[in-house]
């Protein structure tokens, strides 16, 4: 038996590595927190604000498990944005303002999360959300790297300031003033810690974030010239602002201005931006989580919701979920959320007891944690990456990026959403096959009573517009189970649902289970991504069958390695052989493909799609066959489960055959064939055992050879593996039958 672990003690026992976990992240969250929050033009005790209020909040109420909470990049420049334009030119009554519709997008998350939209994310494109993301990278780049040269009256629009950058550079060698020149080499040394951080291998070193090696050092620098009585060489514009008493001085949102276009405007985006990023974020920590589980995201979005109108109402930023704060929070042990709620009470005490240390704190050292952390979210190495998917991905994600940097994220998303579906309908050259299935139920799933596979069939197409039916389907799927996902009916597959997909394999394989695509052999891809977009080839294209390997077909050809066997993933219109086969009688076989063979030649195992029926009752089947050629002749026989193709066999003449002394197996199976004597004497005590100690087949002899098949639909690669093993005993076990009988 099982002892069975109390809660409690659980929680109890993993307090000093969540404790030392917060602490941690809090060395990391109080840099960023002030950081971001100037970045934003707020005060820069509201980006800690945020941070701690959500800490309090979320490790209460949310629906995750190691996730951290705080102001994030992704709003720097929405919030930018509204302050600037909320205020018409007054900064601070710009904030105040902006605090109004903070409070009111966490009013409308807490709804989101009420109505159960935390699937809000699936119907962002993968690439657009790329585009986005680089977009705001670019966005933080562009303002705080001039801050960090020490040039803090720099203003204009993204691309302005990005085109300025260079006469910044210029200008540190032409301006004599001092201020600038200390606030500017404290802004690269700062910038170079971020960078080679990670390249120094001393653990010792390592006990400490990168950011906060920054504040020691810059405090430290200080210092330095309070201890040797010297004049600090920098004037208090460059250094970090806090109000001698933080509490006394909090800022209260101005609801004047709730009624006016530009205000609802902010709220809507501020909610947009702060939904995407902290759905993307919990389901990116999901991954990293040690122990496999899954966050209930509509019960975070109320948590952010309820922490984000909170914040708003005591002078913090936005609360979402951050990816990297909660990344480091994983990687230090933490397994619950208490360790958010630790790193939000550290924080308090940096303010309450720090607050004199907080204000020696030069601007360029935080504008350089920015600037790498903008740097990260825009390096080349994304685009690189997209275009390694499909060329269509590159135009997606610069159609975003673009879009965004000339004007704001909701135009820039929104263009990024329209170009993906543009993209699609051009693909597929077919408007139609959208508009007219998007409504539909694509999405079919029951458990396979024969091996207990959840078996998941997916119709018409599967993009960003319908995902979520796929996800709907998915999540009440115990992630210990086996999944079969049949894309042999799906027209259309694009590269969101295909990185979602492998999310959820990721997923199930962790907890034991399995998620296993087949049926996307025949469709085509412009690149060997295994995220590549996916679409059914047309008859005449069909010779370009594994131009590009499925995943499938890729553990097909390592599976025909280990048994040192060909694999041939293109057609062989080769198939008259299969005519012989009651079950292959009368059906349209037009070609096989995917063959697995062994060097002699004896065994076959291939993929085959045929047509039966016709008018209406015509359909296309797909199914993976083993065929096994014989030395010697054996009865011509046909065996399958009692009751599944008595009335096809009895169409072609066969009757049930009876087998002695063994009841069990003739009410189990169904066995015909036209020499009844002979087929009983082939049918040996040892061979009945093995047929019933096994799952079942329907096995088929034309006297000269064996055809094995499971199931009406193509195998998983796990499925096949075991039909090869069952084969190959079965051929042993006939063979020797038919040697001792001669």
């Amino acid at each position: 038996m099982i002892p069975k672990t109390s809660p409690t003690k659980t929680f109890i026992k993993a307090l000093p590595k969540n404790l030392f976990s917060g602490f941690v992240v809090s060395l990391i969250a109080l840099p960023l927190g002030l950081g971001l929050a100037l970045a934003s033009e707020a005060p820069p005790i509201s980006g800690i604000i945020a941070a701690v209020v959500g800490g309090l909040v979320v490790s209460i109420l949310g629906g995750s498990n190691v996730t951290i909470t705080g102001p994030g990049n992704g709003l720097v420049i929405v919030l930018l944005g509204a302050i600037t334009t909320l205020g018409g030119g007054d900064m601070y009554q710009g904030y105040l303002f902006t605090l109004a519709a903070i409070v009111f997008s966490g009013i409308l998350m807490l709804l989101l999360g009420f109505l159960k939209l935390g699937r809000l994310a699936d119907f962002f494109p993968a690439s657009a959300i790329e585009g986005m993301l680089a977009a705001i990278g670019l966005g933080i780049l562009s303002k705080q790297f001039h801050i960090m040269v020490g040039n803090n009256e720099a203003s204009g629009s993204i691309i302005a300031l990005l085109a300025k950058i260079p006469l910044a550079i210029v200008a540190l060698f032409q301006n004599p003033d001092s201020s600038m020149l200390i606030a500017a080499a404290i802004g690269i040394i700062s910038l170079l810690i971020m960078v080679f951080y990670a390249k120094i291998r001393n653990p010792y070193f390592h006990l400490v974030p990168a950011p906060m090696w920054i504040l020691i050092l810059s405090i430290g620098f200080s210092y330095f010239f309070v201890w040797t009585d010297a004049p600090y060489p920098m004037s208090p514009e460059y250094l970090v602002n806090i109000p001698d008493d933080a509490i006394r001085n909090m800022a209260f949102p101005d609801f004047s201005k709730v009624l006016e276009t530009d205000f609802i405007v902010v709220v809507f985006a501020i909610t947009l931006i702060a939904s995407i990023e902290s759905l993307l974020s919990i389901k990116a920590v999901d991954k990293l989580d040690p122990l496999s589980r899954r966050s209930n995201v509509n019960k975070d979005l109320k948590a952010l919701g309820l922490a984000t109108t909170l914040s708003g109402l005591v002078g913090g930023l936005n609360v979402v979920t951050v990816i990297a704060r909660s990344s480091v929070n994983v990687n230090n042990g933490a397994t619950n959320r208490s360790a958010n709620l630790f790193h939000a009470l550290f924080l308090v005490i940096f303010i309450l007891l720090f607050q004199d240390q907080l204000r020696r704190i030069p601007l360029a050292a935080l504008a350089a944690i920015l600037v790498f952390t903008g740097y990260k979210l825009a390096t080349p190495k994304t685009l690189q990456k997209i275009a390694k998917i499909g060329k269509e991905q590159i135009l997606i994600f610069l159609a975003t990026l673009l879009t965004t940097l000339f004007t704001n994220l909701i135009t820039g998303i929104t263009v990024g959403i329209l170009v993906t579906f543009i993209v699609h309908v051009l693909i597929n050259k077919s408007l139609s096959l959208f508009l007219s299935h998007i409504s539909k139920p694509n999405v079919l799933l029951f458990k396979e009573n024969d091996g207990g596979n959840f078996y998941v069939s997916i119709k018409y197409f599967c993009n960003f517009l319908n995902f979520y039916k796929l996800k709907n389907k998915l999540d009440v799927i115990p992630e210990t189970e086996n999944v079969i996902l049949d894309f042999s009916l799906c027209t259309f597959v694009d590269h969101t649902a295909m990185e979602g997909l492998e999310n959820y394999a990721e997923t199930f394989a962790k907890k034991g289970g399995s998620v296993e695509i087949i049926g996307l052999d025949k469709h085509g891809a412009d690149s060997t991504h295994p995220f590549a977009i996916r679409k059914v080839l047309p008859i005449n294209k069909l010779k370009q069958i594994g131009r590009y390997f499925t995943k499938r077909q890729g553990l097909l050809e390592s599976t025909a390695k280990e048994l040192k066997w060909t694999y041939n993933a293109k057609k062989n219109k080769k198939t008259k052989f299969l005519n012989s086969f009651v079950f292959f009688r009368r059906r349209q076989i037009p070609y096989i493909y995917n063959t697995l063979s062994d060097k002699q030649g004896k065994y076959n195992l291939f993929d085959v799609e045929f047509t039966e029926g016709a008018f209406i009752a015509y359909e296309v089947v797909k199914t993976t066959v083993m065929h096994m050629q014989l030395e010697e002749e054996i009865p011509v026989f046909t065996l399958d489960k009692e009751g599944l193709l008595d009335f096809k066999y009895s169409l072609a003449g066969f009757k049930d055959i009876d087998l002695d002394n063994h009841p069990d197996f003739n009410k189990r199976f169904y066995l015909s064939g036209e020499n009844p004597e002979n087929i009983k004497a082939l049918f040996t005590d040892e061979l009945i055992l093995f047929l019933e100690s096994n799952p079942y087949y329907h096995i088929e002899s034309n006297g000269s050879s064996l055809l094995i098949l499971k199931k009406e639909r193509l195998l998983s690669v796990t499925e096949i593996k075991a039909m090869l093993y069952f084969s190959k005993q079965l051929c042993e076990l006939v063979s020797s039958t038919v040697v001792v009988s001669s």
